[in-house]
Formats: structure tokens, sequence, C-alpha cells
């Protein structure tokens, strides 16, 4: 995508909002910039971590893909854990036979 952009006397530009869709940017984001002769090259900054910000939600990306059984178990035993903090024991049995 070519386009002419304008600096304004704080010394901005604004990058157009499709190409900001495109490349997932939003208020906020760090972008690094390079500059060679008359050439300026702005990269966005990329976290190597195993999150990432997809579309405004946060998304974990294991190095392997995870099996869905994983997750399940996962969620059924944090939701577990919170349902004997928040009622006590007793609700960890009834919640885990289905009552």
């Amino acid at each position: 995508m070519n386009s002419r952009l304008t600096i304004d006397k704080a010394g901005r530009v604004v990058i157009p909002k499709p190409l900001r869709d495109e490349l997932h940017l939003e208020a906020g984001d760090a972008l690094e910039m390079e500059s060679t002769g008359e050439h300026i090259t702005l990269r966005p900054v990329r976290g190597t971590g195993p999150l990432a910000k997809e579309n405004g939600v946060w998304v974990f990306r294991a190095r392997t893909p995870l099996p869905a059984s994983a997750t399940d178990e996962l969620l059924r035993r944090i939701r577990e854990e919170r349902d004997l903090a928040n009622l006590g024991e007793g609700a960890g049995d009834s919640a885990s036979k289905g009552e």
C-alpha cells in the first residue's frame, strides 16, 4: 500500500485506518522506526511471548497445538476450584456429579 502522509505541527503522521486494520495496530502499540537516506521504515513491535493480541482479544499460542481435551480438563478444574472456594467443599462434589 502506497499513500502520501502529511506531518502535522507536532511532527505526527496518521497511519491510514485500512493499513492499521490490516496490521492489527491499535492506539498504544509500539512501532520500530528505521531510517536510511531518504527512506523511513516503520515496523510493528511484536512480542515473542505466547500471548498475542488478535482483533482486541488476547490469544495464547502454544509451541505445539493443545488438544481440546486438555483445555476442557483445565477449565473443569478451575471451575471446580472456584466453586469450592465460593460455596464450600460440598459444591465440588455435586458439580462433578452433574447435579
